[in-house]
């Protein structure tokens, strides 16, 4: 009897396919989502991408992850590219003709300077006499025109230069018209004006999601809406059964834009509208922005919510943790003891998240030190932030600490006092339990939350934490202050029964597997 072979392809439920925006690592959710569908028997591909360089490719669990190059010509801008008579009549038109005008009357003037120059020291090597009194009469004209011209030359390329500034920046009364003309003429198919860029990455992804042949595409907010949504019809009008999941991680009119100008969320929210009816599920992060979702989007089925929940904490095995990479310790990485008040900021910087106020705050708090937990420590802003540490004499209690891997965050987390969520007002705040929020509470650790809707509803529904006013120093040095003072009255609330149980990642996990599985089952069925 033939031996089994031990190297054929496990058995899977079908190929899933996940497209997202980035570079995968730091974003936990996509991450976890990819391996957990792969643990769960799902053929997982995660498609990325590295906006330089070449790409790779790398194993996540089972899930394999691939990055994609992504070069974006198309995101060079109308105004950029060609000349804006309205914005800058007298600018020259974009490309090398300023640089090559300026150097020319440079030049010009050199030339004259050098006639001068050689008229009053060597006459004889100018020419005859005849010669030199037209040259002296030449340069009499020339000296006053070449000084006008070149000052109406730098007059043109300052011009050309406040032209392409502002054809990026797209936030004048030129840049809003253009705007509601390409929305009335065209409706939610104005993006292909408006946002060309999403081409970009239409042309990245397209001939590799196709040749994966996936039997579900799921796709990771916006931008990879309409990706795996052409990705889909494609296969379809081919013979094949594909089904688009559509993870909508924050309600788009809401965001703060990536680029502050006048065409980004415009673009964007109609990309979105026109590509919103090709899903085959929805999924989002909480129920405010499920609700969101149905009202824009006029969504038959109401999306399946996935929180944005860490792993479940896990007991260190001793014997396996000596032959591992060691975990990184965060009192360690911050040059203090363990007795040290510590207060903890972990995700993406901005100033609409408060770290701003949380630095502001630093003074008012004898001999507390704080951390911000962030993908990249030497970043501008928040070298910035750390300048501004020192003016206020608090720099030494101030420290920058990079990411750690998924898995790693909750224990990570655990070492500081109180974990911090100082955000602002925006509307996308106000909807959802936002990741660090999960992390903090697995770390068993009292928060201090900005007065946001429903973080600050649930903060003090369970006891957890201290509610401040955002963008309010004085009353967030309160709140640390409170927390701090009494840990064991907002550490009590975790051990209410089942409080963590949902909140973590392995109950998502298995919402999101019962979701791929009706799908494909839905079209299996379907086929037959």
């Amino acid at each position: 009897m033939e031996a089994q072979r031990t190297d054929a392809p496990r058995p899977t439920k079908g190929r899933v396919v996940m497209l997202v925006d980035n570079k995968v690592d730091g974003d936990s959710r996509v991450q976890k989502a990819a391996e957990s569908a792969a643990a769960a028997g799902w053929d997982v591909v995660l498609l990325g991408l590295v906006r330089s360089g070449n790409g790779r490719t790398w194993k996540l669990g089972d899930a394999e992850v691939r990055l994609l190059p992504l070069k974006t010509p198309l995101a060079k801008r109308h105004a950029e590219r060609h000349r804006s008579p309205l914005r800058r009549p007298l600018a020259y038109p974009p490309g090398p003709l300023a640089a090559y005008r300026r150097q020319w009357a440079k030049a010009w003037r050199a030339d004259l300077a050098a006639r001068r120059a050689a008229l009053k020291v060597a006459p004889q090597a100018v020419g005859s006499p005849l010669f030199r009194r037209v040259e002296k009469l030449r340069l009499v004209v020339a000296g006053p025109v070449s000084k006008f011209m070149q000052k109406w030359i730098e007059f043109r390329a300052r011009q050309s230069s406040q032209a392409q500034k502002a054809g990026r920046a797209l936030r004048g009364p030129v840049d809003r018209a253009f705007t509601a003309l390409w929305k009335a003429a065209k409706g939610r198919r104005a993006w292909r004006r408006l946002e060309p860029v999403l081409w970009d990455y239409e042309l990245t992804y397209g001939k590799e999601i196709d040749a994966l042949k996936p039997d579900l595409i799921h796709a990771n907010d916006f931008r990879m809406l309409g990706v795996g949504a052409r990705a889909a019809v494609r296969a379809r009008a081919a013979g094949r059964t594909v089904k688009l999941v559509w993870d909508a991680h924050e309600f788009l009119p809401g965001v703060r834009p990536w680029e502050d100008n006048a065409h980004w969320i415009p673009g964007n929210t109609a990309h979105e509208s026109e590509y919103a009816p090709f899903a085959d599920a929805v999924v989002t992060v909480s129920e405010g922005l499920a609700d969101l979702l149905v009202e824009r989007h006029g969504l038959k089925e109401q999306p399946t919510v996935v929180l944005n929940a860490p792993d479940r904490p896990v007991e260190r095995d001793p014997v396996l943790d000596d032959e591992a990479e060691p975990e990184p310790d965060l009192r360690a990485l911050c040059g203090i003891g363990p007795d040290v008040p510590l207060v903890v900021y972990s995700g993406s910087p901005g100033p609409q998240r408060g770290l701003g106020d949380m630095v502001e705050a630093l003074p008012k708090l004898d001999g507390v030190h704080m951390a911000f937990v962030v993908p990249a420590p030497a970043a501008g802003y928040i070298q910035g932030l750390l300048r501004r540490a020192q003016e206020l004499g608090v720099g030494d209690r101030l420290h920058a600490v990079p990411y750690v891997k998924h898995w790693q965050v909750v224990r990570f987390l655990a070492a500081a006092n109180v974990g911090c969520i100082p955000i602002h007002h925006w509307p996308n705040h106000e909807i959802a339990l936002i990741t660090k929020f999960f992390e903090y509470s697995h770390a068993r650790l009292p928060l201090v939350v900005s007065d946001v809707k429903t973080m600050s509803e649930v903060t003090r529904s369970t006891g957890q934490g201290e509610v401040c006013r955002a963008e309010d120093v004085e009353d967030l040095a309160r709140a640390i202050k409170a927390v701090l003072a009494d840990p064991e009255k907002y550490t009590a609330a975790y051990d209410k029964p089942g409080l963590l149980d949902t909140w973590t990642w392995e109950a998502q996990a298995e919402v999101l597997d019962g979701l791929y599985t009706r799908l494909v089952a839905r079209s299996s069925k379907a086929g037959s």
